[in-house]
């Protein structure tokens, strides 16, 4: 598992529309394994690609760099149950901003409230870059998938 971005797969992302999001959206690339996640705030809903509810942890931890990185700590992921039982995972950067949503979505609840996974300690790498690829790296990225 790759120290930095969490992941053994240094390619799986993006998962959705990979070329449209290398090419449209800033990324956040790995400094360790050279994975891109999509880090772009999304001005129709005021968000960043990691706040969104995720279908499974798996994918979520995919996205738990580019939360800890934005926030600059070490966020969790956690399960999330809807009143009709089903699951979706989402990262928060503390237990507040967690009881925060829950207060705001009455129909959506955390039985454990705390987090299903996160990293110990928030930490910095050296060769990280958070931008836009240039269209050479993206056909290697691609090529390499």
């Amino acid at each position: 598992m790759c120290v930095e971005c969490y992941t053994d797969n240094s390619r799986i992302t993006p998962l959705l529309n990979p070329l449209d999001c290398l090419v449209n959206h800033t990324q956040y690339i790995c400094g360790t394994c050279g994975r891109c996640i999509c880090i772009e705030h999304d001005p129709k809903h005021g968000l960043q690609r990691w706040n969104f509810p995720f279908k499974s942890l798996e994918i979520a931890k995919l996205y738990l760099r580019t939360a800890d990185y934005s926030v600059k700590k070490s966020c969790g992921i956690y399960e999330i149950k809807s009143e009709n039982g089903r699951l979706s995972y989402k990262i928060f950067a503390d237990r507040e901003e967690l009881s925060f949503y829950l207060k705001k979505n009455k129909r959506k609840l955390c039985e454990s409230m705390t987090p299903v996974f996160q990293i110990e300690q928030y930490r910095e790498y050296e060769n990280t870059q958070v931008r836009k690829l240039t269209t050479d790296e993206i056909q290697k990225y691609i090529s390499k998938r």
